[in-house]
């Protein structure tokens, strides 16, 4: 199954948590499930971390355009957006969840997020369940 998700910003995370756990509820009944959540893009990626306090998904962000700053790349002179190519890569595509009794078994503070680096835009996410 699939969900889309128009993000606002060039670069933002935003939780995604709750649509993936829908998606599990109706397609998982067993135990000892996985979830694969993966987005089929080269300048976004899927994080898990700390959902409760915004400032930590700040704080990634701001790691990382200072770590990759924007206009230094070689694949910049195409689309100017090769410090996202290069933060998608850093962060990866997909995230892998156990799930159980129908629940993702995400830590007390962790969500998932979709980590937009060339935005705005619509991403696509795609949740399988093996």
């Amino acid at each position: 199954m699939e969900f889309t998700i128009q993000t606002n910003q060039r670069e933002e995370i935003v939780d995604i948590t709750n649509e993936v756990e829908e998606i599990v509820s109706k397609i998982s009944n067993e135990n000892n499930k996985i979830c694969i959540v993966f987005v089929p893009h080269a300048t976004c990626g899927v994080i898990i971390n700390e959902n409760y306090d915004k400032a930590v998904c700040d704080d990634i962000l701001d790691f990382l355009r200072t770590s990759i700053p924007q206009g230094k790349w070689k694949h910049d002179r195409i689309d100017g957006n090769g410090d996202a190519h290069i933060k998608a890569s850093i962060i990866g595509p997909s995230e892998i969840i156990p799930i159980k009794n129908s629940k993702l078994q995400l830590g007390r503070w962790q969500g998932i997020g979709l980590a937009e680096f060339d935005g705005p835009r619509e991403r696509r996410i795609i949740v399988e369940v093996i």
